[in-house]
């Protein structure tokens, strides 16, 4: 896709304004790259929410002002220093905690959420609790580096030996935690138990159903990943577009027990399925673990609910559609 945007401000303009809780995601590549457009967007284009995902080294490059404007700011950073560092460069770390702590003493007033990517270095419990100990990020969510990735030694061995491990004692800390009035932002856990209660999207993200990507060059996709495949093509041009007319997500999704919390998990992943047939499932079974974490957890959160222990609204996430990754 080429980096300057091909599309009239108007056009984009006209497309939103047809919804009344429109919310824009600005997605990379890294949006602040391009700064002027966001400043333009922001100014002439009327969505409900505005949201950016950033790397987070150019966030001093924009003024508050601006920044305050966004509803929900998400940074990339992996854990610990070491591992941010290994995978996105030395001094990273330190420079997104630097200027994720400037955003924050300059009076940010939205979502600030630290956007994981998890690999075979990484250690969920570890990671998700350090960035949550920095009392900077409202929200903490992850990616699971799967299904286009070839990295891996031996996932099967990691998922039995370190994730779900320490994915059971990270959903532990959250309900400890809660039991003392403490909600920590912990968005798959909180993300599910919302839609255990309300169901949701299928797929989670919203993807091809209710939120699709402009591409710079005026394309209307319904994933931000899938830029070059013929599926996911809704509009050659955004000023054609009209809406989503078909379902993505299929079976094994649709007949499955966990449907209504995992919505069928990544649509780009159900669609290519990189890793196989084998390599998806497996990918469910972990999706499984999870749901069923939090499903066992359930009658004790609402019960805490019904005895004023806790609020419900300060257990489900998110309010609206945020961009974050219910299902890592």
């Amino acid at each position: 896709m080429p980096w300057e945007i091909k599309y009239k401000l108007d056009d984009l303009k006209n497309l939103i304004e047809r919804d009344g809780e429109s919310c824009i995601c600005f997605y990379g590549g890294e949006p602040l790259l391009n700064l002027s457009f966001i400043k333009a967007v922001l100014k002439e284009v009327p969505a409900k929410k505005f949201i950016l995902q950033t790397n987070g080294l150019l966030i001093k490059d924009a003024s508050i002002e601006l920044l305050n404007k966004f509803d929900t700011i998400l940074l990339s950073i992996d854990g610990v220093k070491e591992v941010t560092d290994m995978y996105r460069g030395n001094g990273v770390y330190d420079q997104v905690l630097e200027n994720a702590i400037w955003l924050k003493k300059r009076g940010f007033k939205g979502d600030l959420v630290a956007r994981m990517t998890l690999t075979e270095d990484g250690d969920i419990y570890r990671d998700a609790k350090h960035l949550l100990s920095l009392k900077i990020f409202d929200h903490v969510h992850w990616q699971l580096n799967v299904v286009w990735s070839e990295r891996w030694k031996d996932f099967k061995g990691w998922v039995k030996s370190n994730y779900l491990p320490n994915l059971g004692k990270l959903l532990n800390f959250w309900l400890e935690n809660i039991e003392n009035g403490r909600v920590y932002g912990i968005v798959p856990f909180q993300g599910i138990l919302k839609r255990s209660i309300y169901g949701g999207t299928v797929p989670p993200c919203g993807s091809g159903t209710d939120s699709v990507t402009i591409a710079t060059d005026g394309r209307v996709l319904a994933c931000p990943i899938a830029v070059e495949e013929k599926w996911a093509l809704l509009a050659e041009d955004l000023r054609n577009f009209r809406g989503v007319k078909r379902t993505f997500i299929g079976e094994p999704c649709t007949s499955c027990n966990f449907l209504k919390e995992c919505g069928g998990r990544c649509l780009y992943a159900y669609m290519e399925k990189l890793w196989g047939e084998e390599g998806f499932h497996e990918i469910c079974k972990i999706t499984m673990w999870l749901v069923q974490g939090v499903r066992k957890v359930r009658p004790k959160l609402l019960k805490m609910v019904e005895n004023d222990i806790i609020e419900l609204n300060d257990l489900i996430y998110p309010a609206y559609n945020n961009s974050v990754e219910i299902i890592p």
